[in-house]
């Protein structure tokens, strides 16, 4: 039978526990399992790298993306980290886009200078840059993030995936969540997520994925997340588990609620310029309509005037947080260039189009009447 995500997202594991029938599958918390005998382990022996609640977690995400194998690690971070350590080597060329999120950027940015291999920063908007890159210098990895965070760029998941050869592609999809994208489907080799976002949705767990259909780049995923020990903990998976159940209303709703407050923002004249996929004069929505179901629940925006101005509109906000991260139940303002980009050189956020009068909204499951007027009365304060 062919079951749709929704249903995915809530029977994945229930009913599974045959000790006590448990409806809700329950949280093993154990480290370290007995053997049956001498040299006969179960199929369980040491929760760092293999942990029954969190191979449930694994099992759903990797329904929900379409994929047929997961790891779950110990942040976003450390999904992105492993990825680059199990598959390259120190005169490997990494691709990497100019305008990624500043956590990857700093991380991409002190491998290379570690030596532990070579990247490069570029627009892969340009795929005819794209294909000469891929001929000077054979990549053994390239890594999108798309929609880009925090310019909301789109880059051609599929066209750069029939163009790569044997180059590697990973697709960070924290923004769409599986829900609204599925690189795999469009050709990708692996898929990155901050599990601590959309898929937990309540800012109370750090954690991150990487799903393949590739059997070869799981084992070697699984053989170095155990080597390194970034496997996630089982409570971790535990929380993460209980926050997907609810994975499809919530990106739906958070959706439908960014669309009313997009389209309030573009009438408002405190607004220089505005950046959502969902814009009908986006640059790249032949793009968005090809990959995405939908246009998610995140959008940034440059404030008309200074400092003082944008400090003005911060502090009279009630509805909107002043926090890094995005996703989850309550509705996040970041300032890019100070907060979640703060790793990035000042010349290399120009480059990205980051200036000190963008900032990023994540909206949230308040009702979006009342956060328009949140926006609507911080507007006419400034």
């Amino acid at each position: 039978m062919d079951i749709k995500q929704s249903t995915i997202s809530i029977r994945n594991g229930l009913n599974s526990d045959e000790q006590h029938g448990c409806v809700v599958p329950p949280i093993t918390l154990s480290t370290t399992y007995n053997f049956l005998e001498f040299n006969k382990p179960r199929p369980y022996d040491y929760s760092r790298r293999k942990n029954p609640t969190r191979d449930l977690t694994q099992t759903l995400l990797s329904n929900l993306e379409y994929g047929k194998h997961t790891i779950i690690t110990s942040s976003g971070m450390s999904a992105i980290y492993l990825v680059c350590i199990a598959f390259l080597q120190k005169d490997d060329v990494l691709i990497a886009p100019y305008d990624c999120y500043g956590g990857t950027y700093r991380l991409l940015d002190a491998l290379h200078k570690k030596g532990i291999c070579k990247v490069l920063f570029t627009d892969q908007r340009d795929i005819k840059k794209l294909l000469e890159l891929f001929e000077i210098y054979h990549p053994k990895l390239i890594f999108l993030e798309t929609p880009s965070n925090p310019m909301l760029r789109i880059v051609d998941i599929n066209t750069i995936c029939s163009v790569k050869n044997d180059t590697l592609c990973a697709v960070d999809n924290t923004f769409m969540t599986p829900v609204l994208q599925n690189p795999l489907l469009l050709g990708a080799d692996i898929v990155i997520h901050s599990c601590s976002k959309y898929l937990n949705g309540h800012s109370d767990v750090i954690a991150g994925a990487v799903i393949t259909k590739d059997i070869y780049i799981a084992n070697q995923l699984n053989w170095w997340g155990n080597t390194l020990g970034v496997t996630g903990s089982a409570f971790d998976s535990y929380q993460l588990l209980r926050g997907m159940r609810t994975l499809i209303p919530r990106v739906h709703q958070q959706q439908k609620n960014a669309a009313k407050i997009v389209d309030f923002c573009q009438k408002q004249d405190h607004i220089k310029t505005l950046y959502y996929p969902g814009l009908s004069n986006h640059s790249e929505s032949h793009i968005i309509n090809k990959q995405q179901s939908g246009f998610g629940s995140i959008f940034s925006f440059e404030l008309k005037g200074n400092k003082n101005k944008l400090l003005k509109f911060l502090k009279a906000l009630k509805l909107f947080t002043l926090a890094e991260s995005f996703g989850g139940v309550e509705s996040l303002i970041a300032h890019p260039a100070t907060m979640t980009h703060a790793a990035m050189p000042d010349n290399i956020q120009k480059k990205a189009g980051i200036n000190n009068m963008l900032l990023r909204i994540s909206v949230g499951l308040e009702d979006s009447d009342d956060l328009i007027a949140d926006l609507k009365k911080s507007f006419s304060l400034i």
